[in-house]
Parts: C-alpha cells; structure tokens; sequence
C-alpha cells in the first residue's frame, strides 16, 4: 500500500510538471482547452459571431506562440555570430607549415622613422596595411608578391613584402604597433593556406578591391577586438 501510495505522488508529480510546461510553451491554460473543447461540440448552441470569436482568441494565443519561438531563434543566429575562420572551408586549399613573427613599420622592424620617405611603404609599393587583408612580407621564391594567404589568428594576408631574415617558411605580418606585435601575435609556428598565388605584383587598387569584398564586411568589427 505504501509502495503504490508513492507510485501515485509521482505521477501525480509528473502530470503537474508536464501541465505547467505545456502551459508556459503554449500560452494555453486546461481553461482555454476545455472552452474550445465546448466550442467544438456545443457549436450548434452558438451564433456564428460567438464561435468565431473564441477560434480568434485561440488562434491568437497561438500565433503568440509562434512568435516567441520565432524572437528566440532569431537571438540565438544572432549571438552565434561566425568568426571569419569559420566561415572558409579550408580543406578546399593546400597548406604550408611556417614560422610566422610580426613586425610594424617603425625603426623597431625596418630601421625607419616616420620622417623618412619610404616609412610605411612595402616593396610591393603598396602602404602597410592590417585590415581584413593585410600586407604580410615572405620569400617571394615561395610565396610571390600578390600571393593571397589565410592564418588562422591573424586573418587574410597577402605578400607585399620582404625581409632580410624572411627566408624560406617564414613569414612577417604586419601590425600597426610593437604592443600590437607582442599581445595579439609573438611567434608561432602554423599551417598556413594558400588561397590565391600572386603574379609578382600588387597595386594599392587590387587591396582596396579585396578589402571591399560585400561578404567579409560582416567580420570587420572582429579587427578592432
């Protein structure tokens, strides 16, 4: 007795918890039910208007309903926001292991002041730049001026560049400032992939045009984090 007792407290349990979710997901009380159940059979007992009113009040609850589960997908797309490296299948490219360091435009990686005249200016002839695509220096034996990369951490780089020490699978990527330099990079060692070769030469108009690309502008605001 007292067993079957116990059985009964929890179904009894289990029938209140399932009530009280139905009724939060659905808006709709044991109430409600019972009335529409009542509308439905006991139709020919009510005017046109009475019953057309009470299908309008559960269709409205519903619609309800519908539009909170539609607020709570739309929060969620937008607080799942891709980063950039998850928006690229890379498998699609070839890679290659390299030692990858930073470097900026000042006397602390080129020797140059901001008073000189070529401060701030690749071999390429472009101006340095970090953006969505940013000026990266390489051995143009591997990698060619133009050659478009992606590193994973750092984003889209594309040869511009050389560098005394920048010999073999090595790479220097360009940030604005030696803090930069040391708190969002160092030195690693990564697979970097090839996502376009270069032809030898890169105007300051082809990386405005990358730089533009309608698809990336989303991933901007990633830059300034």
């Amino acid at each position: 007795m007292k067993k079957y007792s116990k059985h009964v407290f929890f179904t009894l349990l289990f029938l209140l918890a399932f009530y009280s979710t139905f009724s939060n997901v659905t808006n709709l009380s044991v109430t409600d039910f019972d009335e529409w159940l009542a509308a439905k059979f006991n139709s020919a007992s009510l005017d046109g208007s009475a019953l057309e009113d009470k299908n309008q009040e559960l269709d409205e609850k519903s619609l309800n309903v519908k539009k909170a589960k539609q607020r709570y997908v739309s929060s969620s797309v937008i607080e799942a926001v891709q980063t950039l490296e998850d928006s690229i299948d890379l498998t699609q490219y070839s890679s290659h292991e390299v030692t990858a360091t930073g470097y900026t435009a000042g006397i602390e990686s080129t020797g140059k002041t901001p008073e000189h005249p070529n401060y701030g200016i690749t071999f390429s002839g472009v101006n340095v730049k970090r953006d969505l695509y940013s000026t990266i220096a390489a051995d143009l034996d591997l990698f060619p001026i133009g050659t478009v990369l992606f590193i994973p951490g750092y984003g889209y780089g594309v040869v511009a560049d050389i560098g005394g020490a920048i010999k073999g699978n090595k790479l220097d990527l360009y940030f604005p400032t030696v803090e930069e330099v040391y708190d969002q990079w160092g030195k690693k060692t990564i697979d970097v992939y090839v996502i376009e070769k270069g032809s030898g030469e890169l105007t300051e108009e082809d990386l405005e045009k990358l730089n533009q690309n309608e698809a990336l502008q989303v991933f901007r605001s990633q830059m300034k984090q």
